[in-house]
């Protein structure tokens, strides 16, 4: 049974997902800090729908920001900066899991949008009910 969020709630949904894309996009950091305080502000008196748009964008900042910086850093660890084969793969690396991110986000967007309920095919984040 699909729930959908309410009307008026729908604007805070579409900003938390708004702000996961500001995050990836624009204003990496400060975005992500932005998303953790509406987060904070809004979940007490959020319906259950809200709160979880809330905490899948919020989840997914974080997932998104741990896989970008982590595995990033884990590639340069071992490979070396002054191998080229480690910035191929870097480059490579960084391109993809970014646009896969990016789209993501439009598609939990446009779903906030529909006030349709979304879910990131992240760790323990598609397991919420």
């Amino acid at each position: 049974m699909v729930t959908e969020l309410a009307e008026a709630e729908r604007p805070r949904a579409i900003g938390a997902h708004a702000l996961y894309l500001l995050n990836l996009l624009l204003l990496p950091g400060l975005a992500f800090v932005v998303l953790w305080w509406c987060r904070r502000r809004w979940a007490a008196a959020a319906s259950a729908e809200l709160r979880r748009h809330l905490d899948q964008a919020f989840g997914a900042a974080l997932w998104s920001g741990a896989l970008i910086v982590l595995v990033s850093l884990l590639l340069v660890l071992l490979g070396g900066l002054q191998q080229p084969a480690t910035w191929v793969l870097l480059i490579l690396y960084f391109t993809v899991i970014h646009a896969a991110l990016v789209l993501l986000g439009a598609y939990a967007l446009s779903r906030a949008m529909a006030g349709l309920p979304c879910r990131y095919p992240l760790p323990g984040l598609w397991r919420q009910p």
